[in-house]
């Protein structure tokens, strides 16, 4: 019974794909309109890549429920200095993108 809600499911979505790029991305982005067959590779494709099968890869891996307290007991961890210079490379890498930043009329934008 569940093989065949599976094969329902990936044929349902397949045609929920198919109508979705024919009715959005021809008109965007002057792609092609796509055929049932091409849809459901699209869908997998998007599952190999993204969703991963099972507990072993995708945006799974790591982002249980309790990344946020993980995190938290790491940072809590370190030294004030560690801290600071965490913060630091961290500030460099992202570009300060959000720090207060000066409009064209001199005045400070948030």
């Amino acid at each position: 019974m569940m093989v065949i809600c599976f094969i329902a499911a990936f044929l349902v979505f397949g045609a929920i794909v198919m109508a979705l790029w024919n009715a959005i991305l021809p008109a965007v982005l002057g792609v092609k309109a796509i055929t049932f067959v091409q849809a459901l590779g699209i869908l997998l494709l998007s599952k190999i890549l993204f969703g991963g099968f099972g507990n072993r890869g995708g945006w799974k891996r790591g982002g249980g429920p309790d990344w946020k307290n993980k995190i938290k007991e790491k940072f809590g961890s370190m030294t004030a200095e560690e801290r600071e210079k965490f913060k630091a490379e961290w500030k460099n890498r992202c570009g300060g993108w959000r720090m207060d930043r000066k409009d064209k009329s001199g005045s400070v934008s948030q």
